[in-house]
């Protein structure tokens, strides 16, 4: 995605694209990816880019809470931000800490349980956390 691209983009969700922002989501919004706040910074770095790990946090709060990327908690310790924004499924591998798009056709919702007075479901998205087999 070209620089115009994201700048629009970033204001298609009503964010205002100041240029710390628009280096974050360049990392996160040039392909399909699942990246977590290190790996945005270590990318960053590469670039040869001074921008702070406080200023990488606020940006991806922002994108998530404008719906620009998706937050996805797999541990307590452990969150990823997800440039795909449609709801989907992940494995989550909890040796190596990769996190991979589940096809939507192979997972089905047998019953979803009764919501709770006043509520309605906004979706459904499942993380399977797998390991390696131990033999």
């Amino acid at each position: 995605m070209a620089g115009a691209d994201i700048k629009q983009k970033l204001r298609d969700f009503g964010v205002q694209p100041t240029s710390q922002r628009l280096e974050v989501a360049e990392v996160i919004l040039q392909r399909p990816q699942h990246l977590s706040v290190d790996q945005i910074i270590d990318a960053l770095r590469q670039r040869g880019s001074r921008i702070s790990k406080a200023t990488v946090y606020n940006s991806l709060n922002l994108f998530s809470k404008n719906g620009l990327v998706k937050e996805i908690n797999v541990a307590a310790d452990r969150r990823y931000y997800d440039s795909t924004i449609h709801a989907h499924h992940h494995f989550y591998h909890v040796e190596t800490g990769e996190l991979t798009d589940i096809p939507p056709e192979t997972l089905g919702m047998m019953k979803i349980p009764a919501l709770p007075r006043g509520t309605e479901q906004e979706g459904v998205e499942v993380v399977i956390r797998i390991r390696n087999k131990r033999t």
